[in-house]
């Protein structure tokens, strides 16, 4: 497949894939990248494909981008997907839209896999390609000063640099460009309750057993920080089969409290989210769209990942992750260690987190 350069005919490009896989927190991270797209191939439809998600509580690549108009739609297709005549019927699907170019988001996971993609594409009678990690560089993190990695929306911008630069620093590569109906979902679940005026959001669901720093922590951390921040409301966020465990939650909280798990769609929960004083939570989809939005984060995290990979972008951020012998394990669950990493850290190292960010905020408070 041959690769693509800066300096290509684009305007003679009409049709764009984007081989992306994930769900919420996956998508928010290479918001860089789809807007680098959207710039370099202005006039061509821009069509994603990607994968149904790997948990059914886990929202969708397209509920983060529908409507947007960084891309145009989209095909679907299930994790591990190994029947031939689904990737038939697949490849038919794609070689009839005729794309003319592909360009490669999918996280690395190993060279052979690497391969089978392209060769799948080729067939698909997808003739140049972008953003394939074909070296190591490109399909690793940097190591960067005080032991954290390269974030992994950097390391996705690196394999576009043919296209352009990405600007992961600009506030202007994470728009997620809400529009009037997000912002009126937003009022409206807010609408009426004495808490709408200064809250505090929290989202304590993840996608990973091992990033899941446990009910009773969280309970514990959400008393004592109602003792001092109680006059604030609270809003939890998640998906609908978060609720319950959520409100079990916030039942510490001394102050107004409003749950809202299950009731927004993601892109009304980023307008939500943009109303509030801070986030707390896990290494999760929420997270990432608080931090996308600009809000302040407080984030629990387990050692599964290297530091830094997945912290949320921006800056004024608490990020509380440990160093354990087992750090950067990769796993979904730890039934080894009972998750000695994330439950290493105390609920009042998190209600200090949380105080340090709100009095950033707010020097005064």
């Amino acid at each position: 497949m041959k690769a693509l350069h800066a300096g290509s005919a684009m305007d003679r490009v009409e049709r764009v894939l984007v081989y992306r896989l994930g769900s919420l927190g996956d998508t928010v991270v290479a918001l860089p990248c789809f807007h680098l797209i959207a710039r370099h191939f202005t006039h061509a439809e821009r069509r994603v494909l990607t994968n149904f998600p790997v948990a059914g509580k886990a929202a969708p690549l397209m509920s983060v981008l529908e409507g947007c108009g960084l891309v145009h739609g989209a095909f679907h297709y299930p994790v591990g997907l190994r029947d031939p005549r689904a990737l038939l019927a697949l490849r038919a699907e794609i070689r009839h839209w005729r794309p003319e170019v592909l360009v490669y988001l999918a996280a690395p996971r190993g060279r052979l896999a690497l391969w089978r993609d392209l060769a799948f594409f080729r067939l698909c009678g997808i003739g140049r390609t972008v953003g394939a990690p074909l070296s190591r560089d490109l399909a690793t993190h940097k190591a960067l000063p005080e032991g954290l990695w390269e974030a992994e929306a950097s390391r996705l911008a690196r394999c576009l640099a043919p296209l352009g630069d990405a600007a992961v620093d600009e506030p202007g590569s994470w728009d997620l460009r809400l529009g009037p109906a997000e912002e009126t979902a937003a009022e409206r679940a807010l609408a009426g309750w004495p808490g709408k005026g200064e809250f505090l959001a929290l989202g304590i669901g993840t996608k990973f057993p091992v990033n899941d720093w446990g009910e009773a922590n969280w309970q514990a951390a959400i008393a004592e920080l109602g003792r001092r921040h109680g006059a604030l409301g609270l809003v939890t966020l998640g998906a609908v089969e978060e609720a319950e465990r959520s409100q079990a939650v916030a039942a510490a909280w001394p102050g107004p409290r409003l749950d809202l798990c299950g009731r927004l769609a993601p892109r009304e929960s980023a307008a939500l989210l943009r109303r509030a004083r801070l986030f707390m939570g896990h290494d999760s989809g929420p997270m990432h769209l608080a931090a996308a939005v600009g809000v302040r984060v407080v984030a629990v995290f387990s050692a599964r990942n290297p530091p830094g990979v997945w912290f949320p972008h921006g800056h004024g951020h608490r990020v509380l992750y440990p160093v354990t012998a087992c750090a950067e394990c990769k796993r979904a669950d730890c039934r080894r260690y009972g998750k000695s990493c994330i439950v290493s850290i105390t609920p009042a190292e998190v209600a200090r987190a949380v105080d340090e960010a709100l009095s950033a905020l707010d020097p005064l408070g």
